[in-house]
């Protein structure tokens, strides 16, 4: 495969940009972060005859009180790949995300949660099927490493969203998903955001859009504690999120002009004028194929 390119320019004041950023937030997970780094690197390094050696890894810390911020700030000493950045007060795992989002420079973002479970092995397979040209590539849990509990209310979850938002993906919890950076420019900004940015990235593309899933690990949380997945109260606020992005997503408005005249006309564009005879429609070619959507088997453990 080719290696994910940036649609950016190559150098900002004579700095080589990254191919790929590689984003997350983090609340207290001082005993992640040295192992999360890590094998961040030794997954895109081993493919670096790709070319994904070239690539950044983004912290945003959400005012951890365990030693977190200090441990970012010595590695970012040592690590000139590693970024991070620290917000003031505890503001949520929204905030923290879409601030690594704002602040990544690759041409492709992958997200990926920081407590370890997702696994970072598996980052250039959804890199690789992004240089096949999807927009989108999911992550798709085959064995999930959680309470039965936690299970069946992402299952619930998953089923509602993908009615109501016509959501096409299986598996929305997965943190880990890569996208084509300028889908994440600009969206919406809110308190429970990340369990939405899929959607709200693809909304922009309409029928054009290709998503591709790919089947990914799933581990046991190896140390600290789940401070962004508590499931109480979830449930109220998860209905008020999706009835919310929905009226969104309804009401959002394009605002991508072309630089030259559309194929498609405007709505009226063969009305005759007064006095005209009005133009023939001429019968619709035949669209390319659109809405690309490729999926792995379900798997029994989800």
């Amino acid at each position: 495969m080719s290696h994910p390119s940036t649609e950016l320019d190559p150098t900002i004041d004579g700095v080589e940009l990254p191919a790929v950023s590689v984003v997350a937030p983090v609340h207290d997970e001082v005993e992640n972060l040295e192992p999360l780094v890590r094998q961040i690197h030794q997954a895109l390094d081993g493919a670096a005859g790709e070319g994904l050696a070239n690539h950044e890894i983004v912290l945003v810390d959400d005012a951890s009180s365990d030693g977190s911020r200090q441990l970012l700030s010595e590695l970012t000493r040592s690590d000139p790949r590693l970024r991070a950045r620290y917000l003031p007060r505890r503001s949520g795992q929204s905030a923290a995300l879409l601030c690594a989002i704002r602040e990544a420079r690759g041409g492709v973002v992958v997200t990926i949660d920081s407590d370890l479970q997702n696994d970072p092995a598996d980052i250039p397979r959804l890199l690789e099927r992004m240089a096949d040209g999807y927009d989108l590539v999911s992550g798709v849990r085959a064995r999930r490493r959680d309470s039965w509990l936690r299970r069946v209310a992402s299952g619930f979850a998953n089923r509602v969203r993908r009615a109501v938002l016509r959501d096409p993906f299986h598996d929305s919890g997965c943190a880990l998903k890569a996208y084509r950076a300028e889908l994440l420019r600009d969206l919406p900004a809110f308190d429970g955001a990340h369990r939405f940015l899929p959607v709200l990235a693809l909304h922009r593309l309409g029928d054009s859009r290709r998503v591709c899933e790919v089947t990914v690990n799933h581990r046991p949380r190896r140390a600290g504690d789940s401070s962004y997945s508590a499931i109480r109260g979830r449930a109220l606020r998860g209905v008020h999120d999706l009835v919310g992005v929905r009226w969104l997503l309804r009401r959002r408005l394009d605002l991508q002009p072309q630089e030259s005249v559309p194929s498609r006309p405007c709505p009226g564009a063969d009305r005759a004028r007064p006095g005209e005879e009005a133009t023939p429609r001429q019968p619709a070619s035949e669209a390319p194929a659109a809405g690309a959507f490729t999926s792995p088997a379900r798997s029994s453990g989800r």
